[in-house]
């Protein structure tokens, strides 16, 4: 009788945590070969580590990006993008400075400076390359829809918002600058993130109350993952939305700006459910 070599599933020794992957994109439960594992598993962490690179290092599109935002009637009246630059000369330079990533050139602070108004604006949105363009390109868009529509619903507050600024070569304080010489109440910074094996475009935010340069980080509040397969838009835009409003009224932010829109959404819920009982 002729021997029958094994499929590759067959030589497959699976392994009891796999059930748990349903739950999870991290790399848990591959089963293996021999010693090692699976060919399909390896491949698909080489795709996925060229992901990451590509994230870190493919240049944010501008231009496709600021068409992106052309085509939204919600972002609109904030248009066009005031296109910005940091101190970093090129890609290498941003990922050896992160210093110089922090801050805005001076053609970009006297850009901004032209739209400088006696009465400060809200808020100012800023979206940075960071370490994922991919993230940027993906989300920026869907999710400043989103919370910008629930600003202009708010019914107790008319929200005054400066001009929206995309900014290349950014980091996270980059938005402190353009806060500052927009004369900003706070900025809204949006950034990708540091790309991981599972989440090549992650998009990161940051909200500071009265930012300027050269303040601390622990000023800040920080929403990340935000991405179809992680925090979703509609939940992040309402988190913000809460620390927003919030941070208008107290007039600070950071550490002692605490996130409860949980808390605050359990209320309606349960307020709506006493509703439906009487």
């Amino acid at each position: 009788m002729k021997n029958v070599a094994p499929s590759s599933e067959e030589m497959v020794h699976k392994d009891p945590w796999e059930k748990l992957r349903q739950f999870t994109n991290a790399r848990i439960g591959l089963g293996r070969v021999g010693t090692s594992i699976p060919t399909a598993e390896l491949l698909r962490f080489q795709l996925s580590h060229a992901q990451a690179i590509d994230a870190v290092h493919v240049p944010l599109d501008v231009e496709q990006l600021s068409q992106q935002f052309a085509a939204s009637d919600v972002l609109a009246p904030y248009l066009p993008a005031q296109h910005l630059h940091s101190k970093v000369r090129d890609r290498m330079e941003y990922l050896q400075r992160p210093d110089l990533g922090r801050q805005l050139d001076d053609a970009s602070i006297y850009k901004l400076q032209q739209h400088n108004t006696d009465e400060p604006y809200d808020v100012v949105f800023v979206v940075a390359d960071g370490l994922s363009s991919y993230a940027i390109s993906n989300h920026a868009k869907a999710f400043l829809d989103i919370l910008i529509s629930s600003l202009h619903q708010d019914p107790n507050k008319k929200w005054k918002i400066a001009p929206l600024c995309i900014v290349q070569q950014g980091r996270v304080a980059a938005g402190d600058d353009a806060c500052e010489s927009l004369n900003a109440n706070a900025v809204v910074l949006l950034i990708g993130e540091r790309p991981g094996l599972s989440s090549p475009d992650s998009m990161g935010l940051y909200l500071t109350w009265n930012a300027k340069r050269g303040i601390e980080d622990s000023l800040r509040n920080c929403i990340s993952n935000i991405r179809p397969e992680g925090l979703q838009y509609q939940a992040a835009a309402h988190k913000c939305r809460y620390l927003l409003n919030e941070s208008l009224r107290i007039k600070l932010s950071g550490v002692s700006l605490k996130d409860r829109s949980e808390d605050l959404s359990l209320e309606n819920t349960a307020t709506q459910q006493f509703c439906l009982t009487i």
